[in-house]
This record gives structure tokens, C-alpha cells and sequence, in this order.
């Protein structure tokens, strides 16, 4: 495993905690504990969405935290929290999540509104009957 980032959450700039966050080019990491630690691991392959959130006490500390939004069931959203070079980290990850995806050649698809049709669905490509 070849970690590419690692950092801890923070408390007031100062990394005091028992989270670690790492990423390698694959999946991202949260250990938490200290007696007992456990670690969640999310393919990136499955990330559909980051937010950058940054407090006026996280900007005085010179923190963030990312929120992450992905299609895995068990982490519908993820969040790192309070780490350093928030900006640099998302970008990266955005990066790396866009070379996840051309490597395992996974496509998503945004849809807007409601009328859009699916092309597996049978029942979807009926048209409205009118009458005469």
C-alpha cells in the first residue's frame, strides 16, 4: 500500500485526536480509537461529490474539513474533518477519483428533472396515448 496523504483531525490547529485520515490512488481511509481502533475504507471509484466546509474558527486554525458524498451503501457520506491544506487535499482526491474512475471505466450518469427516460426500463419508452 503506497499511502499518498495522511493527516490527523485537528482540535484548534493541533493534532490531538485519534482519527487519522490516509488515501492511497485506490481508497481512502478513517481509523479512529485508541484502544480499540477501527477503519473505514472507501473505494474512491465510488466518490460522487465533495464539499469543502471551513469555519471562521477552522480559518483562524488554518483547518477544513471535506464532506463526501459517494454511491458505496454503507458510506453514503463521509467526513474528514478539520485537517490541514483542506483545498490542496480536495483537489488531489478530486483528481485521484477521476483516475479511480477511467481505470475501473465506470461512467455516471447525472439526470435532471423528471422526465428523463431510461433506456433498460421497458415500461419508460411508452408514448401518452391521446385520444383522437
Amino acid at each position: 500500500m503506497n499511502i499518498l496523504w495522511k493527516d490527523r483531525k485537528r482540535i484548534c490547529g493541533l493534532p490531538v485526536t485519534f482519527t487519522k485520515y490516509s488515501y492511497d490512488a485506490e481508497r481512502l481511509f478513517v481509523e479512529t480509537g485508541l484502544f480499540t481502533s477501527h477503519t473505514r475504507e472507501l473505494l474512491l471509484y465510488r466518490v460522487t461529490d465533495f464539499d469543502v466546509v471551513r469555519t471562521l474558527a477552522n480559518k483562524i486554525f488554518g483547518v477544513g474539513s471535506i464532506r463526501i458524498t459517494s454511491s458505496d451503501p454503507n458510506d453514503r457520506e463521509l467526513v474528514v474533518e478539520n485537517i490541514k491544506h483542506v483545498m490542496d487535499v480536495k483537489e488531489d482526491l478530486f483528481r485521484l477519483v477521476e483516475e479511480a474512475k477511467l481505470r475501473r471505466r465506470v461512467r455516471t450518469s447525472e439526470f435532471l428533472g423528471d422526465n428523463v427516460e431510461d433506456p433498460t426500463c421497458d415500461d419508460c419508452h411508452h408514448e401518452e396515448e391521446r385520444p383522437f
